[in-house]
């Protein structure tokens, strides 16, 4: 058995939830990733609430599988060091703004000259030019500009902030992820390194393919609660239930909508699946009287048997209990350090025959200092007078 990035070592420079993302599931892969954070804070998102024994749970939970090194980059010997590292790893990730590492003298023009062969990835928010390329940015900005949050909500309502990072993770995690893993194939194949600029508003707008493709074809841009995937038809919509809890229904193919409704008794709305104007509102608001008519509970015991699409809307508690997701082994936990055991959510892919890394847990700020200086043959002596030099 062996892990699937085995022998593959990447310096990650990056910060806050795109890069950590991005990087620990290289490392869930195999890769030996280093963190290399600054001297006055390291990455930011170790000091944001809620804590876990005065770590950021974010942290803890985004940061397994990696080491941990303090290196000023700003400082000569500092940049020495760095340089030393680039000639051991074949990745570079960053998510500094553009310009960053060129001002430092360490971007991918120099670094290529130290190592030919190197993948260096710079992840941003609106990418390395253009008009918007120095601005700044978090996941609702991008999603934002980038039309998702315009169609998210209801028709009732304005703008509904979506409760997971889709920019964050969903682009600059994922497409920085996928840009790696091919410029590995071609630095195995080619020996040649490349450079990938990631944008998480061009991400974005990959995301809204079929909202584009109602602009294209109509002129129109969609509506919040107003399109075939948001809740314009009764088969694809969210229903209250008498306990105040919700069930989500995705019948979209006339089979799955026919047995819904022979379920709850109204054989006469299947031909209403996707009716238009009035009686497309007549069939939702039928529909949201009769799921008021039983508990949630009472809903996924009727429907559990039968081919139809559909789930309970669940809580993280429910979530973390569900048993399609234990069997999965979708959760699992680690030791760390003196204080016991900490739950993690596993990577999302299962390969046969090749093992996943889940070694340790996330590192504390710098704790792998020493020894990464070491393996590039600095002594102790060297190491005493770099910290005190506030270079580590």
């Amino acid at each position: 058995m062996y892990s699937i990035l085995e022998g593959v070592k990447i310096l990650d420079l990056s910060r806050l939830l795109p890069g950590a993302m991005c990087s620990m599931m290289l490392a869930d892969m195999g890769a030996d990733v280093l963190k290399v954070e600054d001297t006055s804070q390291g990455d930011y998102m170790r000091w944001m609430p809620p804590m876990v024994n005065e770590v950021s749970a974010y942290f803890l939970l985004t940061n397994r599988n990696k080491k941990s090194m303090k290196l000023d980059l700003k400082a000569p010997q500092g940049k020495e060091i760095f340089i030393k590292l680039v000639k051991q790893h074949g990745v570079v990730l960053e998510s500094f703004r553009p310009g960053v590492m060129d001002r430092l003298g360490l971007g991918y023009e120099v670094l290529k000259k130290e190592n030919p062969g190197i993948v260096y990835c710079a992840l941003s928010g609106y990418g390395q030019d253009g008009p918007y390329r120095d601005l700044v940015g978090h996941d609702i900005n991008y999603i934002a500009l980038g039309g998702i949050l315009s169609s998210t909500g209801t028709e009732e309502g304005g703008p509904s902030i979506p409760s997971v990072q889709i920019a964050d993770i969903g682009v600059g995690s994922l497409m920085s992820s996928i840009g790696i893993l091919s410029a590995i194939i071609n630095q195995k194949t080619t020996g040649k390194g490349c450079f990938i600029d990631v944008s998480m508003l061009d991400g974005v707008v990959f995301w809204t393919q079929l909202a584009f493709a109602e602009y294209f074809s109509s002129g129109k841009s969609p509506k919040p609660g107003n399109e075939m995937l948001t809740g314009k038809f009764p088969c694809y919509n969210v229903y209250q239930t008498k306990d105040n809890r919700y069930i989500a229904v995705g019948a979209l193919e006339t089979k799955f909508w026919a047995t819904l409704c022979t379920a709850i008794g109204r054989t006469d709305l299947i031909e209403h699946q996707y009716a238009t104007g009035e009686k497309n509102n007549e069939v939702i608001k039928e529909l949201k009287n009769i799921f008021l008519k039983m508990d949630k509970d009472e809903w996924v015991d009727l429907f559990s048997d039968k081919d139809i699409c559909f789930a309970p809307v669940n809580t993280l508690d429910e979530v973390y209990k569900d048993a399609q997701l234990k069997y999965r082994r979708m959760f699992f936990e680690m030791d760390h350090l003196s204080d016991g055991k900490i739950r993690q959510i596993k990577l999302p892919l299962k390969y046969a025959d090749i093992c996943e890394k889940a070694d340790f847990p996330a590192p504390l700020y710098g704790e792998h200092t020493d020894g990464i200086l070491r393996d590039l043959d600095y002594v102790d002596q060297d190491i005493e007078r770099l910290r005190e030099q506030g270079i580590i």
